[in-house]
């Protein structure tokens, strides 16, 4: 089982240009995941879901999107056809955007396997804290539960991201106690503590930032590791693989860099 977890930034689009989007769906078919989770997935329930069902024609994937009202940053997944739905949830009251919960049968797995497609806050640590509250009641050790995407947090396992003192305030402020003296590391404790596995850490590769991506260095971000895909403890055992996608179209397609993770029972 192949996931992949991706920021697109805006849907791919910049204005009504549709360059990064055409590069992020060539990206996706050669890497032909079987479980995408995808956030700022913008406008794709837009005009009767148009362009859901031409992102969906394109990578052959069937798509399930959670609106964000009052962003308009939706997250979303997206299954291959040999794995079916069981039940899907949205929650876009407890999230600054929105999170998508879908639970499906997995022809290599004998049990149910729930997905859930988060965007936490990028304004503060204290408002993720409070979000992710909401999802701890998903790590219950014995499911296989799977928690993926943009936390915009940094993590007790990763060193503190350099440069932070040369970000403007109002970016500073994102990533460190109110204080200001120490990066905020609470919000993937929390998780850490509700009992997810971070699949990176697990496999060594914790080291490796996904954002900013090349063509947008010197924005928002210092470099440091703002996407995870996190287990419960039943799923952790048969992650095999773990990886920063980095290329010559991920360098633009986004600001962010995807990341993927193989799973095999």
């Amino acid at each position: 089982m192949k996931v992949m977890s991706y920021n697109t930034l805006f849907a791919g689009f910049d204005g009504n240009k549709d360059k990064r989007l055409l590069a992020q769906l060539d990206l996706i078919t050669g890497i032909n995941p079987d479980i995408l989770l995808v956030q700022e997935a913008k406008n794709l329930n837009a005009n009767g879901s148009r362009l859901l069902f031409k992102i969906e024609k394109r990578i052959n994937m069937r798509g399930f999107i959670a609106p964000a009202p009052l962003t308009g940053q939706n997250t979303g997944i997206f299954i291959k056809g040999d794995i079916h739905p069981v039940s899907a949830k949205i929650d876009s009251a407890h999230f600054h955007h929105a999170v998508m919960i879908l639970k499906v049968m997995v022809p290599v797995f004998d049990k149910p396997v729930t997905f859930i497609s988060a965007h936490l806050c990028p304004l503060g640590p204290q408002v993720r804290l409070r979000e992710v509250y909401y999802l701890t009641n998903y790590a219950v050790a014995a499911d296989l539960t799977l928690l993926a995407g943009d936390f915009n947090s940094v993590s007790p396992y990763d060193p503190d991201p350099e440069g932070l003192g040369e970000l403007p305030s109002h970016f500073r402020a994102r990533y460190v106690q109110p204080a200001g003296s120490e990066v905020d590391k609470s919000v993937m404790a929390t998780l850490y503590q509700a009992g997810y596995v971070d699949i990176a850490h697990q496999l060594g590769k914790h080291h490796i930032p996904t954002v900013p991506a090349a063509f947008f260095e010197g924005a928002e971000f210092v470099p440091f590791r703002s996407d995870y895909i996190l287990t419960t403890p039943a799923l952790s055992v048969y992650a095999k693989s773990y990886a920063v996608i980095k290329n010559d179209v991920t360098d633009f397609a986004s600001d962010h860099y995807p990341i993927m993770a193989e799973f095999s029972p």
